[in-house]
């Protein structure tokens, strides 16, 4: 463990929010690509979902991990990291977009093919949606976490992991699923079908890797010799210190 200029430097830190932003940016791309379709319904819901949710989730993992291990605050420059890289991921799409197609690509491919799948990445309504759902489900699952661990003295591990998804991907998914049927990415016959969908998978894979998640917090902190508590955070999204 190193001290750069009165702050803590860590292993591993650096290598979570790489694999964070990476899980942040294809689940993006997938979700823009394709919408799944399990073939089966729920009291008469379809189970179709864009193809994103099956990583998503994963991103809400690695901020449960970032929030118990290295607290608020640290994962709060890792959330605005993303955001910074969600948004630099839609300029060039739609700057890719903007430059001539060479002709046999535009035989076989097209400008039609290439704005019906990747449309979703640089198009206003799929990227507002997804930028202040991001913002709003990342922030509600760390400060819920972060709080509970004060609450619980950091016991019962996952209770706060559940909960703060139960939080965090309710927000999430309301949110973007709104803003992008309201800009009319998804038409509303499908509102129903994609809120319950990815809400209720990506909670179940929360579920799912609670044991993974166990073994990678306790791992990590024995690694950083670092054990947060939020005791005396400010927990406000927007503070730069």
């Amino acid at each position: 463990m190193k001290q750069t200029n009165g702050e803590r430097s860590y292993r591993y830190l650096d290598l979570i929010t790489a694999l964070f932003v990476t899980v942040l940016i294809v689940s993006n791309i997938a979700s823009s690509a394709k919408i799944v379709d399990w073939g089966i319904s729920i009291f008469g819901v379809r189970l179709a979902f864009d193809a994103g949710t099956l990583l998503f989730p994963i991103s809400y993992i690695f901020g449960d991990v970032l929030t118990e291990v290295y607290g608020f605050r640290r994962s709060r420059r890792v959330i605005w990291t993303g955001f910074a890289m969600l948004g630099l991921s839609a300029l060039m799409f739609w700057i890719i977009r903007r430059l001539p197609g060479e002709a046999t690509w535009e035989q076989y491919a097209g400008q039609r093919a290439y704005d019906a799948i990747l449309g979703g990445m640089f198009t206003g309504g799929i990227v507002l949606a997804s930028l202040i759902a991001y913002l709003a489900g990342e922030f509600s699952n760390s400060i819920v976490l972060a709080r509970m661990k004060v609450l619980t003295r950091g016991r019962w591990l996952w209770t706060r992991t559940i909960g703060s998804t139960l939080v965090g991907e309710g927000v999430d998914t309301a949110v973007f699923i709104l803003v992008a049927t309201l800009t009319g990415v998804f038409p509303w016959s499908l509102f129903g079908t994609l809120a319950l969908t990815n809400y209720l998978f990506k909670v179940g894979v929360e579920v799912v890797m609670t044991p993974l998640t166990y073994q990678v917090v306790n791992a990590l902190k024995r690694a950083e010799h670092e054990d947060y508590y939020d005791i005396h955070t400010r927990f406000n999204p927007f503070a730069l210190t």
